[in-house]
């Protein structure tokens, strides 16, 4: 979540997760009505807002840090204030700050176009999300639609830390699998090492974690979260490497 505690400290998150291990870095614009997010970054996200981040302070540290990053970019972020910006604007604003993907959870199906066609001109890829609940033939139009690679979602309802994860999941890799030769992220409620290798054997190609490392972030100080983060991506890594 970027500006929790502070952008300084995302700057140098961004950078820790970066040379941990990580393949792709995904960044979460602070949001007042963040539907998708769970407690731990809708908490994180109230702590940023009340510190005044907004979405230009977000993309002026992300352009000083992105040439540091040897992993892509993605930005997080609800529709709304893609709107609210213009949707060309936003995208060119996001791109020359070395932003390279962008995920909307709350985009609906039916307006993505209007997203995908700017944003592949623009060159930045727009990753679409699989639900649970998403029916079998939905699923075959965001596969074709989504760009770069198809966000699974783990659980239905929010993000957060969970134990265990929804077998499910499995059969719905499988399902995805005959539709699709996209890879798949699987997304939402990994907190764990041991969950992050159970999703890579039930066939995902990417494990996204944010709660988890969100929270590492905001407890102690600083310093003891960028130390907690590195580790733990570390950790997580070597579980999906194995």
């Amino acid at each position: 979540s970027a500006g929790d505690p502070d952008l300084q400290t995302t700057a140098k998150a961004l950078q820790v997760l970066d040379t941990s291990g990580a393949d792709l870095i995904e960044l979460g614009v602070p949001y007042s009505d963040p539907l998708a997010d769970g407690p731990t970054i809708q908490a994180a996200a109230t702590r940023a807002l009340h510190q005044g981040v907004r979405l230009d302070d977000v993309l002026g540290m992300v352009k000083e840090v992105s040439p540091k990053l040897q992993a892509p970019l993605i930005l997080f972020t609800y529709y709304n204030p893609i709107l609210n910006r213009g949707i060309k604007l936003f995208l060119e604003q996001i791109a020359s700050a070395g932003v390279q993907g962008l995920v909307v959870p709350d985009l609906p199906l039916e307006e993505a176009e209007s997203l995908l066609k700017p944003a592949a001109e623009i060159g930045i890829e727009v990753v679409l999300l699989v639900a649970p609940t998403t029916p079998k033939e939905r699923i075959q139009v965001i596969a074709q639609q989504s760009q770069g690679f198809i966000y699974l979602v783990s659980v239905t309802g929010v993000t957060g830390v969970r134990s265990q994860l929804e077998s499910r999941v499995q059969d719905l890799l499988k399902q995805m699998r005959t539709v699709t030769d996209k890879p798949i992220g699987v997304g939402f409620g990994i907190s764990q090492p041991e969950q992050a290798q159970q999703v890579k054997n039930w066939g995902a190609d990417a494990v996204i974690v944010g709660s988890a490392i969100v929270k590492r972030l905001a407890d102690g100080t600083p310093t003891e979260g960028l130390s907690a983060i590195g580790e733990f991506c570390e950790s997580l890594k070597s579980a999906i490497r194995d």
